[in-house]
């Protein structure tokens, strides 16, 4: 096998998904600490006394002790070269995190033990599911009280549509957390809490070895031997091709907080995972082994650096070898550049590199050519990676500047975050830029804006609330169809017509039974839920 290959081979790109709270950020920090990228990990507290999380790298997420931003990380572990995509679990995460999806192989959902499978939760599966890529649960917490491991796997199916294993087992839950039984090889595995420590002390031992009773408990030691033989006896059959197909999804049980089965999920997942996969480019499928380098921007963020006022384009690395200062065409701008300052990432923390190869995320910094979603390839060839689809907004709000002087740093402001994707503008067709429409996934993403536009732009925002709650697009059957007019369309009072920046037109709603109604009335109207690309 070459070098290139091997590269290759050994690299894992995954995303951590998970609702608010349930430790998804503990648990990126610990995959760090196993991987000696960080010697210590920092807990997600909004306090001035404890260390931030490695990957909120934004003043508003170091305040507040949440993720509002998907960061991105690389280390190594054992051999593999593993690329870690952090999303935003807060219920009011952005559009963001679904595009973060869009370049990742495959996906850690982790679950808190005791609430189980949450709102949002449901929506980032959704994704993961359109795209048929694996999904692996953590289930965190159990040094808590938690739910019945039963009943939890139960949710899981039920409420996610796909089937389970669990490849380990708890023994106890909250202070009578012994550990866990390690399915594939038949052992017990007791952990022994190291906190901060890059391994927590396990023992492991035989379940018929009676030495067990006095290590966990007479009682927990014959209630695991009934819940090992319920498993095998009821539970499906493991099968790893369903698995890298999103059929089925491995459970593993533990606790990030205190290392709890990190090291044994960590490296089951590595085994059960595959080097990056193919991307679809129209009808051609542009395999990660090609040769020749290609890439897609999936993410813009600026400013991460204020003294620089930069602007980082974050480009998943598709197939071949990136190298520094090489030329690659761009696809949409229809021209040769060459990628200035290619950084790996350690969220905010930044390395120049010289190389990267398929399955790589890499930020090169951004003039203002590029958009998410847009292609770059080797010179002399020409294909379009399928584009990434546009999520609708939930919320919606007006805005202006309070200071009508400072028109212009708002507008440049409120374009540059809209390019980034954490929010939608809009405006009313036929009107100027006075006031912009900002539609967003989920509300906090409003806060961010008027934090930025304040810290970045010095612009203070006059924000009105909206009604609306749908958003759908316009399909135009003929390309060169002319714009319709909100007078030549039939619309109750809760619904509006906008355009975006980029001139398509689309319908905000105040609800499901608006929509239908202007369906049904104005005939030849199409409507689409995503914007831009279909799954």
């Amino acid at each position: 096998m070459s070098t290139y290959e091997a590269e290759i081979k050994r690299r894992r790109t995954f995303a951590i998904i998970s609702h608010p709270d349930a430790g998804k950020t503990t648990l990126t920090e610990k995959f760090l600490l196993y991987g000696g990228a960080i010697a210590q990990a920092g807990q997600v507290k909004g306090k001035k006394n404890t260390r931030a999380a490695t990957s909120d790298w934004m003043e508003i997420e170091k305040q507040r002790g949440i993720s509002v931003t998907s960061s991105v990380m690389q280390f190594q572990y054992e051999g593999f070269c593993i690329n870690i995509l952090d999303t935003p679990g807060h219920q009011d995460f952005s559009e963001d995190t679904y595009r973060t999806l869009m370049a990742a192989d495959s996906a850690v959902m982790v679950i808190d033990g005791a609430k189980g499978v949450e709102a949002q939760t449901r929506k980032l599966f959704k994704v993961c599911a359109m795209r048929d890529i694996p999904i692996f649960t953590f289930i965190n917490k159990m040094d808590r009280e938690a739910r019945d491991p039963f009943e939890l796997c139960e949710e899981l199916e039920h409420e996610l549509g796909i089937d389970t294993y669990a490849i380990n087992w708890p023994i106890g839950c909250g202070k009578e957390f012994k550990g866990v039984y390690d399915r594939q090889n038949r052992k017990v595995i007791h952990f022994t809490s190291n906190t901060n420590a890059r391994a927590a002390t396990a023992t492991q031992i035989e379940p018929d070895d009676p030495a067990l009773a006095e290590l966990i408990g007479e009682g927990r030691r014959d209630q695991l031997v009934d819940e090992i033989e319920l498993l095998d006896g009821a539970s499906c059959d493991f099968d790893l091709d369903r698995v890298r197909h999103g059929k089925l999804s491995p459970v593993f049980f533990g606790s990030a907080l205190t290392n709890f089965g990190v090291e044994p999920f960590l490296e089951e997942f590595l085994r059960m995972t595959t080097a990056p996969l193919p991307r679809k480019a129209g009808e051609e499928v542009i395999d990660s082994f090609d040769k020749d380098f290609s890439a897609f921007v999936f993410k813009i963020q600026a400013n991460m650096n204020k003294a620089h006022r930069d602007r980082i384009a974050f480009m998943r690395v598709v197939s071949g070898k990136f190298e520094a200062d090489k030329e690659v065409y761009h696809l949409q701008g229809n021209k040769k550049i060459r990628l200035s300052r290619p950084q790996q990432l350690m969220a905010a923390e930044r390395e120049m590199i010289e190389e990267a190869y398929a399955g790589d995320i890499i930020g090169v910094f951004d003039p203002g050519i590029f958009s998410i979603g847009d292609t770059l390839c080797a010179p002399g060839k020409k294909f379009r990676f399928d584009p990434i689809p546009t999520f609708a907004p939930e919320h919606f709000e007006r805005i202006r500047s309070v200071d009508t002087m400072k028109r212009k740093q708002f507008l440049k402001g409120v374009e540059q975050i809209a390019q980034e994707g954490a929010i939608q503008i809009f405006k009313t067709p036929y009107s100027g830029m006075e006031e912009v429409i900002v539609g967003v996934v989920g509300t906090l993403q409003f806060d961010v804006l008027e934090y930025r536009l304040r810290a970045e732009y010095n612009v203070e925002l006059y924000k009105e609330g909206l009604p609306f709650e749908y958003l759908r697009w316009i399909v135009k059957e003929d390309e060169d169809a002319p714009p319709r007019k909100e007078e030549d369309l039939l619309l109750p009072n809760d619904a509006k017509l906008v355009e975006d920046y980029k001139g398509n037109q689309l319908l905000l709603f105040a609800s499901q039974w608006s929509i239908q109604w202007v369906t049904d009335r104005n005939k030849g109207l199409k409507l689409a839920e995503f914007g831009g690309a279909k799954f």
